[in-house]
């Protein structure tokens, strides 16, 4: 493992009959819920290293981009709202451009940023991001740690919440989000034990037949006891088919010393579907688009065809505001009360007023005024404005300077 070892303390199997160091017996477990404690301190860790290959693309995989933001930036709006105190980003394929990008973007999460200079897999990932916190950090024993890959876009706050709330409530060491998948080839399988305990999981690669056969995958996105992390990491070997320290690993280690590993299903599993390739980044604009549609539709936007309809989500729409099919909205696009725009129009960083009509027509960082006739096949330019009820007729071509 890369950086210096955490200080932190060794694993032992809990005596018989005993909660392990640091996990509360049931009796104390249930106590601690009934009082209503404060919730525990909660970090993140944010893998954001590898170089995604199969993008085929000289863009880092974290920044490619689905409705006009980078991916990772979702994955970090996700955290924001589970009351992550903060989350350390490990960056290393185009280090410089994903810190620029994120500091850049501001999220409402503090970020901290560690390289991972050799890519040696997502436990090695996980032992550098581990040398940003403290010894009493990594020693408190309510505190928690949740690690997550950079490329899920879809994950929403809710599925992170019950991850979070199995854990405390089992008082896990580790708990995973799992998924039930009718197809789960290239996903590392759950493999659980007695009392439906969580044993370990195998990675596609390394698995037997009967494993191969089980259809509940890993997600990659866990939360951890942060006081066992840093010496089940310790454990890990990279005995396995691809010579890397495996993450996954970690399970087998704590269920092996004695500890609880606990396992939520999302609801979901499109939630923690990952990126990578252009294929799925293709799927998963898609499902963002539609979860983007329906949420503007339930503000009191009207769509006469939502499948063909693209909005950013950086895009602002007021109520009543009407989008006729393949009209494309992006970037910072502020669309006013009552206005129409499409079909066939996309408008790219523009403003447009209340009650207008914009058709067949296309613009870009343009300031188009209240009750407003625009089109069809108009083409306004960066920086042009169109003043209050104006109406240029079809074929107008701006001519800003």
């Amino acid at each position: 493992m890369t950086g210096p070892k955490p200080a932190v303390l060794p694993i032992t199997p809990p005596p018989k009959g005993e909660a392990p160091k640091g996990e509360a017996s049931e009796g104390e477990s249930d106590r601690t819920r009934k009082a209503g404690m404060s919730p525990r301190p909660l970090s993140a860790i944010v893998l954001a290293a590898g170089e995604g290959t199969r993008m085929r693309s000289a863009r880092p995989k974290p920044l490619h981009l689905l409705c006009g933001r980078a991916m990772v930036l979702y994955v970090l709006d996700s955290l924001a709202g589970a009351q992550v105190r903060r989350a350390v980003v490990v960056v290393g394929h185009g280090a410089e451009r994903v810190t620029k990008k994120l500091l850049d973007a501001a999220p409402d999460v503090p970020l901290e940023f560690v390289e991972q200079e050799v890519q040696r897999g997502t436990g090695d990932a996980v032992g550098v991001a581990l040398t940003a916190f403290t010894p009493e950090e990594l020693d408190d024993l309510d505190a928690d740690i949740l690690v997550l890959p950079g490329d899920t876009p879809l994950l929403r706050t809710e599925t992170i919440t019950s991850l979070l709330d199995m854990h405390q409530q089992t008082d896990a060491a580790c708990t995973l989000l799992t998924a039930r998948v009718a197809d789960p080839t290239g996903y590392g399988r759950v493999v659980r034990g007695r009392d439906d305990r969580v044993e370990r999981v195998v990675e596609q690669s390394d698995a037997s037949e009967a494993e191969l056969a089980i259809t509940e995958v890993n997600t990659s996105i866990y939360c951890f006891r942060a006081s066992v992390l840093g010496p089940a990491l310790r454990r890990v070997t990279p005995e396995n088919a691809q010579g890397e320290y495996y993450l996954t690993d970690v399970v087998e280690v704590l269920a092996g010393a004695g500890y609880r590993v606990s396992a939520v299903v999302a609801a979901d599993p499109a939630d923690t579907n990952g990126v990578n390739d252009r294929l799925q980044l293709a799927a998963a604009e898609a499902e963002l688009r539609r979860r983007t549609n329906e949420a503007w539709m339930r503000k009191g936007v009207t769509m006469v065809d939502p499948g063909r309809t693209y909005v950013d989500t950086t895009v602002e729409l007021a109520a009543d505001v009407t989008l006729f099919p393949d009209t494309i909205l992006q970037g910072s696009c502020v669309i006013g009360a009552g206005t129409e725009i499409g079909p066939n129009t996309r408008l790219v960083d523009c403003r447009v007023g209340a009650r207008s009509v914009v058709e067949n027509s296309v613009g870009r960082g343009a300031d188009i005024g209240n009750d407003v006739r625009l089109g069809p096949f108009a083409v306004i330019e960066e920086g042009d404005s169109i003043s209050d009820g104006a109406s240029p007729g079809p074929f107008y071509t701006s001519t800003s300077e």
